[in-house]
């Protein structure tokens, strides 16, 4: 049986700030700032951001990418006594992938309106009918996530103004 690991407000905002750190090198890239990183025995086993762009995969999402990460580094496909920390609520597929992984809680920053499958839409990570629960804490640094992502969009269409500006 997994263990939730058990971590103080100091460490839960160091974490964050770890993926709030692989979100902006994703704005960097041009890639949408989100960064996730995966815990175990209160050290980081994986970090990362999306690679959407880069590698014009669907799949290439923060959450994922860690995932894949921390399996090669534990030598295993299940995460059990491990957490996920990311910026962004997770999505319907990050969430099957954090179910079947089995972590066993995940913290995230802002809220995702249109595609969180943790709380905003759907809540899959603690649906009793599957076969794995996840614990969830959501809002952490949630505002400064939020903002991130915020800016990034509002930047996308202002650049997007002004190149219909130029053509027309």
């Amino acid at each position: 049986m997994a263990q939730i690991p058990a971590f103080s407000d100091e460490q839960i905002d160091y974490f964050m700030q770890e993926a709030l750190n692989e979100a902006k090198i994703a704005q960097s890239e041009g890639e949408v700032p989100i960064g996730a990183v995966i815990v175990y025995e209160n050290q980081m086993i994986a970090c990362a951001h999306n690679h959407r762009e880069a590698d014009q995969l669907a799949t290439a999402h923060a959450e994922l990418l860690a995932i894949e990460s921390a399996n090669t580094k534990l030598k295993s496909w299940r995460l059990e006594n491990t957490a996920l920390f990311v910026t962004l609520e997770p999505c319907i597929m990050c969430a099957g992938a954090i179910i079947n992984a089995r972590i066993p809680v995940v913290y995230y920053g802002a809220n995702d309106p249109k595609g969180g499958a943790t709380r905003s839409l759907y809540s899959l990570l603690e649906d009793n009918r599957l076969n794995h629960m996840v614990k969830v804490y959501e809002g952490i640094r949630g505002e400064e996530s939020g903002l991130l992502l915020q800016r990034f969009f509002s930047n996308i269409r202002a650049k997007r103004k002004i190149r219909k500006a130029i053509a027309k």
